[in-house]
């Protein structure tokens, strides 16, 4: 920034009464202190009421945008404006703030600003968006309908790779100026849903989907074998949830929540798989009998074959269980079938 808001702010503040002043310095965190206070705690510093307070803050607001000194501050209000619009247009109010800079008293400074000036607009936070700023309600109803309508494409087990997202976000913004249409205005516009998350693992989804807020070892767990694509041993999934998420994993305390949870199904000595997978649980004699009610008789080699596409274990584990006559049975032509 050419401009600092700091300074730009107090010259603005001289064009008021003291208590004018102080109440917005106060109301903005623009003082020593950056905590912003309320209505109400100014109020019992003044014995005033909180609707007096109100009213003397938007006094001050009022008085400020009809001064010379406001005019002379154009130049900064229009450098603020540019950033705004370089940065999609229309963009969180925590993300705008922390672009500017990281320092507290400096954003305050930076609120005000956006407050005053007549080419920002804020949208306050509802149950499907955070606060934000905008400098086009056009481009603003255009964003929020697509965001809207992203959502509701969404399926509650969906986990989208970032570009695959962005790319689908595109699609509903067909008339969006081109100026926009970049990958980082992109992110920015998704991350002002509370509707849309993105995981640790850099992928997106339903935000209210355990595959997005991963709050627990089985969450972390099943991102683990999700990115690992195959099945795992559950040693190597508590190292592996140390790693990607900086979580401290006990083995013995994954490999419970791995049995606990019908998402994760044993499929060998330690060996974890994702049932989504379309691996089926239980012990080899219930992995022979689904087989069996699934295809009908099969031989041993095709009953074998199958099976292993289900279990990392020895043919002859598979040899042993499939001669339990208790359970299976085999015809005239060698072929096994269950013992009804």
């Amino acid at each position: 920034m050419k401009m600092k808001p700091k300074q730009v702010v107090k010259r603005l503040l001289v064009v008021l009464p003291e208590r004018a002043r102080e109440v917005i310095i106060a109301r903005y965190g623009l003082g020593k202190s950056s905590e912003r206070q309320t209505l109400e705690s100014i109020g019992q510093r003044y014995g005033i009421t909180r609707e007096r307070v109100r009213q003397i803050e938007n006094y001050a607001l009022h008085n400020i945008r009809k001064s010379d000194q406001f005019k002379k501050e154009v130049p900064s209000f229009e450098e603020l404006e540019k950033i705004v619009d370089s940065l999609g247009g229309i963009i969180a109010e925590k993300d705008l703030l922390m672009h500017m800079t990281k320092d507290k008293t400096l954003q305050n400074n930076v609120m005000f600003m956006l407050v005053l000036g007549e080419s920002f607009f804020r949208e306050k936070e509802d149950d499907t968006f955070y606060h934000r700023w905008h400098i086009d309600q056009d481009l603003s109803r255009s964003v929020h309908e697509s965001l809207r309508r992203l959502y509701k494409n969404l399926k509650d087990n969906d986990i989208i790779p970032e570009a695959d997202m962005v790319a689908a976000f595109l699609e509903h913004l067909k008339d969006v100026s081109e100026k926009y249409k970049n990958e980082e205005v992109l992110k920015r516009w998704l991350s002002m849903t509370k509707t849309i998350g993105k995981n640790p693992l850099g992928e997106w989804g339903l935000a209210s989907s355990p595959n997005i807020r991963a709050k627990g070892m089985r969450d972390y767990a099943f991102l683990v074998l999700r990115r690992h694509g195959s099945p795992i041993h559950f040693r190597d999934v508590a190292k592996s949830i140390t790693q990607l998420f900086g979580k401290k994993a006990h083995v013995a305390t994954t490999h419970n929540e791995l049995i606990k949870d019908p998402r994760f199904v044993l499929v060998g000595r330690g060996l974890y798989a994702l049932s989504e997978w379309g691996y089926v649980s239980g012990v080899v004699r219930d992995v022979i009998r689904k087989v069996l009610e699934k295809n009908g008789s099969l031989s041993k080699e095709e009953v074998i074959d199958k099976v292993l596409k289900e279990r990392y274990v020895k043919e002859n584990t598979i040899i042993v269980n499939l001669q339990n006559q208790k359970y299976f049975k085999k015809d005239k032509d060698g072929k096994y079938s269950i013992v009804v």
